[in-house]
C-alpha cells in the first residue's frame, strides 16, 4: 500500500459517513413518517426500512473516498486498488464484530441478528466497501 495512513484517513471518513447516514435515515423514519422505533423485541421498523439502502450509502461513499485517495496516489493502479478494497474490507469485518456485535449498547445485535438476519444486506455492504476503491481508480482513469 502506497500510503495508508492516508488510506485510513479516508476509510474511517467514509465508515463514520456511512454510519451517521444509517442512524439519520432510522432517525427520520421514525421521527417523520412515524415509524415504530426500536424496543424490547428488535430494532424496529424505523430501522429496518433503512436497511436496503445501507449498500448504496456504502458503495457511493467508499467510491468517493476510494477516488479520493487513488486520485491522491503519484500512480494509481488496479493493484493498489485492489488491495486497498481488501484492507478497508478486512477492518470493517473486524471493526464491526466489536462496534455493533461484542460491546453491548442499545443498538448491538447478535451474532445471527448481525450475520444471518442482516443478509444480503451486510454481505453486499462488505462487497461495496471492497469495490469502492475499485470504482475510485475507474474514476481516476477519466
Amino acid at each position: 500500500m502506497d500510503n495508508f495512513g492516508m488510506s485510513m484517513l479516508w476509510f474511517w471518513i467514509s465508515y463514520i459517513l456511512v454510519t451517521c447516514a444509517g442512524i439519520v435515515h432510522t432517525i427520520i423514519n421514525i421521527y417523520f413518517l412515524g415509524m415504530k422505533p426500536m424496543d424490547e423485541n428488535g430494532m424496529g421498523e424505523g430501522y429496518e426500512a433503512t436497511k436496503p439502502w445501507h449498500p448504496l450509502y456504502n458503495i457511493i461513499s467508499f467510491s468517493i473516498f476510494g477516488f479520493a485517495y487513488m486520485n491522491g496516489l503519484a500512480e494509481p493502479t488496479l493493484t493498489e486498488a485492489l488491495i486497498t478494497g481488501a484492507i478497508w474490507a478486512d477492518i470493517c469485518i473486524v471493526f464491526d464484530v466489536f462496534g455493533w456485535v461484542l460491546i453491548k449498547h442499545p443498538w448491538s445485535l447478535s451474532f445471527k441478528e448481525f450475520y444471518v438476519d442482516y443478509q444480503p444486506w451486510i454481505t453486499l455492504i462488505y462487497l461495496a466497501i471492497f469495490a469502492g476503491p475499485v470504482a475510485g481508480y475507474c474514476f481516476t482513469l477519466i
